[in-house]
């Protein structure tokens, strides 16, 4: 495992990381019993940062982190997130009460006494422009109930505006072969901020794994079935924004270049971390052998420049027009 700086946490985070929502909710059906082996598998493998949230299996996801955590000496750090608790999700919730609120139930679920990094959820763009959330953030860092804070965003505009606040250590953003927006501005203002910027959704909710097509059905609770246009949350958090149509024909081309003995998911997590401002990405596992396919990909070479020139040009022919202006 290769590891990289966390902005200005004075952390090393492994690269390839974990994201823990699909052991949580929303990914279809999930055993504890292999989530938790995912998780010691992860650690074995030296991934020591995990991203999880509050409403992920509504705590389930932060509690099973914790009690894997309790059986390893390693030390992993643990960011979550709050804010998607609120019903109905408005600025006008984030509130110091609300926010300590939700920190004292994620203590409590993570059964530690301070969170390693709370991250604001996908907030409303409103709450970027209202300095007394960042304060209250301040104040819980003051009473040791968390130790960093950052956001996570949808839009790159979000993310710009994020960091202009001084104690904002991290942003998580959505990058991978399906949106390049990030990689032109925030990039460059997030590595002269000393920014951690983690990337989620790195495989596009499975399409760029290259296993997909037009026959695979999904799950009624599984996300991919129900939001693809943004039922019930933002649609740029399923398939990326991309119709799932036009996705499989841009991973049909991307196929073209897999280097052998490696997976179209491998390439797609070494393309994000070509980009030196990226800290980590967290792709998602609901099994050992899932864990172990993620990690792979920090072993693979380089790309060269002919093969990253070539990503975006699939990007530019089928992709770029559906997402590039949204987020």
């Amino acid at each position: 495992m290769n590891y990289r700086e966390l902005g200005r946490t004075g952390w090393q985070v492994s690269e390839v990381s974990f994201g823990a929502w699909a052991i949580g909710s929303a990914w279809g059906q999930v055993d504890d019993r292999e989530s938790i082996a995912a998780l010691h598998r992860a650690i074995d493998l030296g991934v020591n940062f995990i991203d999880t949230a509050d409403v992920y299996g509504d705590g389930h996801s932060e509690r099973l982190i914790a009690q894997v955590l309790k059986e390893r000496s390693e030390v992993v750090r643990v960011a979550t997130k709050a804010g998607r608790r609120l019903d109905p999700h408005v600025a006008d919730g984030y509130t110091a009460e609300n926010l300590a609120r939700f920190v004292e139930r994620s203590l409590k679920n993570l059964d530690t006494e301070a969170i390693d990094l709370l991250q604001l959820h996908c907030p409303p763009t409103e709450v970027y422009y209202r300095p007394e959330v960042f304060e209250a953030l301040d104040d819980l860092v003051k009473a040791g109930k968390i130790l960093h804070y950052g956001v996570s965003v949808e839009k790159v505009e979000e993310a710009l505006k994020a960091i202009e606040y001084p104690n904002v250590k991290t942003v998580q953003i959505i990058f991978n072969m399906f949106r390049h927006r990030p990689a032109e501005l925030f990039f460059r203002e997030a590595q002269a901020r000393k920014i951690g910027v983690i990337v989620r959704v790195p495989l596009a909710s499975g399409l760029l794994t290259g296993k997909m097509t037009r026959e695979t059905t999904f799950s009624p609770d599984d996300h991919r079935a129900y939001n693809r246009q943004g039922e019930s949350f933002d649609r740029g958090e399923t398939f990326a924004g991309v119709d799932y149509e036009t996705g499989l024909e841009a991973v049909e081309q991307l196929k073209k270049i897999v280097p052998e003995g490696a997976t179209l998911a491998q390439l797609a997590l070494r393309w994000i971390l070509m980009f030196d401002a990226v800290s980590c990405t967290i792709p998602g596992a609901k099994r050992p052998e899932q864990v172990e396919d993620n990690v792979r990909a920090a072993d693979l070479p380089p790309l060269s420049e002919k093969d990253m020139a070539y990503v975006r040009q699939v990007y530019d022919a089928y992709i770029r027009p559906q997402v590039h202006h949204r987020w």
